[in-house]
């Protein structure tokens, strides 16, 4: 039996803390296999966990009168900007294989799921300039799954603690050019082109579904409480 905890809009520093109090509540064995979907607000910037280069700009950067969050992500890989985005997140455990083969067993349900909405996806390739970029989107990785014109639609990292992992990843949807410019300077970007009938509740539906399946898997959905609130914010 799976949870799946409602889509949830709070910040960045908020959100983190609830994916991080996740994995570690498994790890534990207090709390079962999880996913999750959630926005960011106010907009915020993800540093990976060991990305310590970045622009000192973004400590001051605004966006339609909010200042835009820098936090840090548990786990690896490089910054993304989290505005017009849907992020999913998944715990669990038991999970055999080296890195990319776990992120290959985990993605299956983000491509089936887009792929029930008509949208293709597949993997992507590292290209060269990778390690020295700081922005995850302009670049794929094979962790990553990208649309068949190359343009990158969801970007995913993991944790890994011994069995238990939490992957989690950023679903660009509706990406505001003029803060992308912005924040990520010149650098060629070119959003997903999707279908107009696609809204985030009929993503998340398809996206269920398909984890049900992919997992073989009950879900259960259950918001989390004011005690498990009240924990999460204390951490």
């Amino acid at each position: 039996m799976w949870r799946l905890i409602p889509l949830l809009e709070a910040s960045g520093t908020v959100q983190m803390a609830i994916d991080r109090w996740l994995i570690e509540q498994h790890a534990a064995g207090k709390h079962p296999p999880t996913l999750r979907f959630y926005t960011w607000s106010p907009p915020a910037i993800s540093l990976g966990y060991h990305q310590h280069k970045y622009p000192e700009r973004w400590h001051s950067l605004f966006w339609q009168g909010q200042k835009v969050d820098l936090v840090r992500r548990p786990t690896g890989g490089r910054a993304v900007l989290h505005q017009g985005d849907l992020t999913y997140a998944l715990v669990t455990s038991g999970l055999t294989g080296d890195r990319i083969l776990v992120y290959h067993k985990i993605c299956e349900f983000l491509i089936q799921g887009w792929r029930s909405l008509g949208v293709e996806l597949h993997y992507g390739t590292v290209g060269r300039g990778y390690i020295h970029d700081p922005n995850c989107f302009s670049t794929a990785t094979g962790a990553d799954l990208v649309l068949l014109n190359g343009s990158k639609l969801i970007g995913s990292a993991q944790l890994r603690r011994g069995g238990v992992i939490l992957q989690h990843g950023s679903i660009c949807l509706q990406p505001d050019a003029e803060l992308f410019t912005q924040v990520f300077g010149t650098e060629s970007f070119t959003p997903a082109q999707l279908p107009q009938d696609l809204g985030i509740e009929k993503i998340i539906a398809a996206l269920t579904t398909a984890a049900i399946d992919c997992f073989g898997i009950q879900l259960v959905e259950k918001p989390l409480s004011q005690f498990e609130w009240e924990i999460i914010l204390e951490t």
